[in-house]
């Protein structure tokens, strides 16, 4: 066995499933967690999640069991997504709260922005906002809270930030329920060749305006990308829907990337300039 962080994970996995781990790989992107994929002597893979990072670890009973029945609830569900094996939310067999699932195939691909990819994602948006599931996930939490309203010291464009608190100061405009993933973006899409053979990250389910999840899909490609990008994002999942958009939320999602007060990004400089490029559009959307 190779790379092994946390032996009583392990353990605990291999007891659970009734299935011994012979090879431990841990896998990149998780900001909140250790991610680790276990190969198993049956030639099956699982998942692992262990919820080990600051801020999140203090929450980490809450989020494990919130991705544990957001899987649960979506196996009807034509989403790709993994499927729950065992949960120790509070950490009673393993160290961290800890989630164990399925294996999906593929691997994220961030550089995706052609049309033909755009567009894939847009759909599985749309179908992860046609789940329906009771009782509903908790009402969303915004990222934007009030003590990030703070003009970053990079900024070219000071007046855009000032105008987007003043946007958010305003109060959230109505909107309609759905059921969220709210974390979308390339990070969390999982491509084999040119089909989405999954969508992973599920501990952030909430119920929200669809249009939340477009805006943090649409920021995350503007970071990479750049604002057109992110507009042709967003134009496809109009296409896809129907829904009109609504910038106020990709106005709460921009500001939800500062950091907290003492906090730092965690995107280099290139990428906040195309984060307030994209805010300056759509915020002219706004009028």
């Amino acid at each position: 066995m190779t790379d092994q962080p946390d032996a009583a994970a392990i353990t605990w996995v291999g007891q659970v499933v009734g299935r011994p781990v012979i090879r431990v790989t841990q896998l990149t992107g998780g900001m909140t967690s250790r991610i680790l994929r276990l190969s198993h002597d049956t030639g099956d893979d699982t998942v692992l999640r262990l919820i080990t990072e600051e801020p999140w670890r203090r929450h980490g009973a809450e989020l494990a069991r919130r991705e544990a029945e957001t899987q649960q609830a979506l196996a009807a569900s034509p989403v790709p997504a993994p499927r729950s094996l065992a949960l120790d939310a509070d950490g009673q067999h393993v160290a961290h709260a800890a989630h164990l699932m399925t294996w999906l195939p593929g691997e994220p691909d961030a550089t995706r922005s052609d049309p033909t990819s755009l567009h894939a994602m847009a759909r599985l948006l749309a179908e992860i906002h046609e789940v329906r599931v009771a009782p509903r996930p908790r009402t969303f939490q915004s990222w934007a809270w009030p003590a990030k309203w703070v003009v970053p010291e990079w900024s070219a464009a000071p007046d855009t930030w000032r105008r987007a608190f003043e946007v958010l100061a305003a109060g959230d405009p109505p909107w309609e329920p759905c059921f969220l993933q709210r974390d979308f973006g390339p990070r969390n899409v999982l491509w084999t060749g040119d089909r989405i053979t999954g969508v992973v990250d599920w501990v952030e389910t909430s119920t929200g305006p669809a249009w939340l999840d477009v805006a943090h899909g649409a920021s995350n490609l503007a970071v990479r990308h750049g604002t057109e990008v992110a507009a042709r994002f967003s134009a496809a999942y109009v296409a896809e829907t129907g829904r009109a958009p609504a910038p106020y939320w990709d106005v709460m999602d921009v500001v939800g990337f500062l950091p907290p007060p003492g906090g730092s990004m965690w995107f280099d400089g290139p990428g906040r300039h195309r984060l307030e490029e994209h805010l300056a559009r759509v915020l002219s959307e706004l009028g």
